[in-house]
């Protein structure tokens, strides 16, 4: 039985969660649909982005909703276009078996007067964002003196952005006696402040602890130099083959530069600031969602609304002025109950505000250390090999195989699998022997650890290769837990535990090499055996100070004729890539140019200038890293 049915909802909203696909309601779901259904009630519900907040309120709004009256009955004000626009198609998704039901959406960047004229032809839910909603009503082009509900959604993000004057104008041209359903990831003193003023005794729904983060994403640092951020960037993206990320920086300056960069080192990577037209933000966000871009570099600001499905790493290449913010980021991975990472790149100056979210979202960072080249080497080593075991044979090959036998003909196999990876592997592995390493040890941090467990030289340890990962719904915590049971080691005996997709590194001492060996090669999990090998290095370096390894990424190298890595899922045809000629590219795909750096497939830039020194948002009076209050930023759609 689907639980939904359990929640009071009409049969036309139960046919429509069915083609959806859900099956269970999150707990904010869970909490507020019977309560908005049984009652007119004002509500504030304080969840984390990406817990289902759209359909907690859609659902029992589009029940209410009388669809023979053609007037305005409900506002949802939400703080970007990106997210007004995917409000409006959830609505829509929601009421289609509710005939005579019409939402529309109201934003900048789009024809005033037909938004204006979709609303007179009869729109009983509006969605809209603040700057565009007040320029409405300032026109006379709207009218919401009469609606009975109004939906504030992610409304700390709208007052964070400068839109409270906007917020109190609007709220005061709507009747008192609506209900009004406040939804937001964090309780600041303005959310309360707008509570107070025009709610009357809501009802209060917590998903979790107030500002707390999601369970589901877990969060760690990475101390480098100033100078190294950008190749710390490089080397994480190396160490996770499969990542699909928002990358975040602070101003639209940045955002440029570093996805300039990114794509001239040959990654699939984009720009998402406020400098880009409404056409370039949708044809980024289209491409991103379709993966031919892995790595979307976005500010704050823009990145609202982003509700892409599996990001499985957030980057904070700089940190936000304020905390909540950082929430608000980290909430774009871990959704839908699925594990996700949250990555911060920061230099000792910095360290300091680490302290100050673990102390709002009551959640640990964990410091890991950038790792060395050759273990970026042998990860991508293994995930070209996982590849090419899990590729699938198009027989339309079979035709071309004598002539492939006869070129290859005297080869034994050892030797063709040899000669095939050091096809990728020679230039790569030439170039970080050459690197440095750039990962710094945050001592002063180290020395302040309550769990700080027994100091362990790494040179006697022994690093294994395990054939699951995240693929098998594992992170760094419950492999760890899973091979501790399984071994039955001790809480310090497994360390420095690393997972990517298809498999994983964990280091124990050397007195439990036989134990591992044997048991695990022993073990099957849901029907496939696991296989358990020594790896041919220790993990790059120290263990932190919750044993784990660091992720890795790549740094300036002469491109290979070859990438390293296969050709990414939806970053084009083709497994591996040639050289190309170096030429400017037409429209919004790269070609391969010329460059320092090895060479990653795909990428999408956009040919929005850049504005020099702006930042797409600035800090507001709330609880900030700073002591002083800052000035309001101007408001924007």
């Amino acid at each position: 039985m689907n639980k939904f049915e359990q929640l009071g909802l009409n049969e036309s909203l139960l046919k429509a969660i069915l083609d959806l696909g859900f099956e269970n309601p999150s707990e904010v779901q869970e909490k507020a649909i019977p309560l908005l259904l049984e009652k007119d009630t004002d509500m504030v519900a304080l969840a984390q982005t990406g817990t289902g907040k759209t359909a907690a309120f859609g659902f029992p709004l589009i029940q209410k909703i009388d669809a023979d009256n053609k007037n305005t009955q409900a506002l949802v004000l939400s703080p970007t276009r990106e997210l007004c626009l995917q409000i409006t198609n959830e609505l829509k998704n929601y009421s289609k078996y509710e005939k005579g039901i019409n939402v529309v959406a109201v934003y900048g960047g789009a024809s005033i007067t037909e938004q204006a004229r979709d609303i007179k032809r009869g729109a009983q839910i509006i969605v809209a964002t603040p700057g565009r909603m007040q320029d409405m009503i300032n026109r006379g082009l709207v009218n919401i003196k009469n609606i009975d509900y109004c939906i504030l959604d992610e409304a700390d993000e709208m007052l964070n952005m400068g839109f409270y004057e906007d917020i109190v104008s609007i709220l005061s041209d709507t009747p008192d006696q609506k209900s009004t359903w406040l939804f937001s990831a964090t309780m600041p003193q303005e959310v309360a402040r707008i509570a107070k003023q025009f709610m009357s005794e809501p009802v209060e729904i917590t998903v979790g602890a107030k500002n707390s983060g999601s369970a589901t994403v877990s969060h760690e640092f990475y101390l480098v130099n100033a100078r190294d951020r950008y190749e710390a960037l490089k080397r994480l993206a190396d160490a996770n083959p499969d990542i699909f990320s928002v990358v975040f920086c602070r101003t639209k300056r940045d955002t440029q530069a570093v996805a300039e960069k990114l794509i001239e080192d040959g990654y699939s990577a984009a720009a998402l600031h406020g400098d880009l037209s409404q056409a370039q933000r949708d044809g980024v966000m289209k491409s991103f969602r379709g993966r031919q871009i892995q790595m979307l570099v976005a500010t704050d600001v823009a990145a609202r609304g982003i509700d892409v499905d599996n990001i499985t790493h957030v980057v904070n290449y700089q940190l936000p002025d304020e905390i909540e913010t950082y929430n608000h980021r980290s909430g774009r991975t871990g959704r839908a109950g699925k594990l996700g990472t949250s990555i911060v790149i920061v230099t000792k100056s910095e360290l300091r505000k680490i302290s100050s979210i673990e102390r709002i979202i009551k959640q640990k960072f964990e410091e890991k250390s950038i790792p060395s080249g050759i273990e970026i080497c042998e990860i991508q080593l293994l995930h070209l090999a996982n590849k090419i075991k899990d590729t699938e044979v198009d027989h339309e090959i079979d035709n071309y195989l004598p002539a492939i036998n006869n070129v290859l003909e005297g080869l034994s196999k050892e030797e063709l699998i040899k000669k095939m990876v050091s096809v990728e592997f020679n230039r790569f592995i030439a170039y970080y022997k050459k690197n440095r390493d750039i990962s710094t040890q945050s001592g002063e941090r180290r020395e302040r650890s309550d769990s700080e467990p027994r100091e362990f030289n790494n040179n006697g340890a022994v690093r294994y290769f395990v054939n699951i990962g995240s693929r098998d719904n594992f992170d760094w915590m419950s492999l760890k837990d899973y091979l501790k049971e399984t071994l039955d080691l001790g809480r310090d005996d497994v360390f420095k535990v690393d997972v990517k997709e298809g498999f994983s590194f964990f280091n124990t001492d050397p007195e439990h090499t036989d134990k591992v060996m044997e048991v695990l090669n022993n073990v099957q999990l849901e029907g496939r055996r696991i296989n358990v090998e020594i790896s041919k290095n220790d993990g790059g370096g120290r263990r932190d100070h919750n044993g784990r390894s660091g992720g890795g990424g790549r740094s300036s190298a002469p491109r290979r004729e070859g990438s390293f890595a296969p050709r990414r899922e939806g970053s084009g045809g083709g497994g591996f890539r040639s050289d190309r000629n170096s030429a400017p590219r037409e429209g919004g795909f790269r070609s391969d140019r010329n460059s320092s750096a090895p060479k990653r497939e795909g990428g999408f830039r956009s040919s929005a200038p850049r504005s020099e020194g702006s930042s797409d948002r600035a800090p507001r009076r709330s609880e900030s890293f700073g002591d002083s209050p800052r000035p309001r930023r101007p408001r924007r759609d």
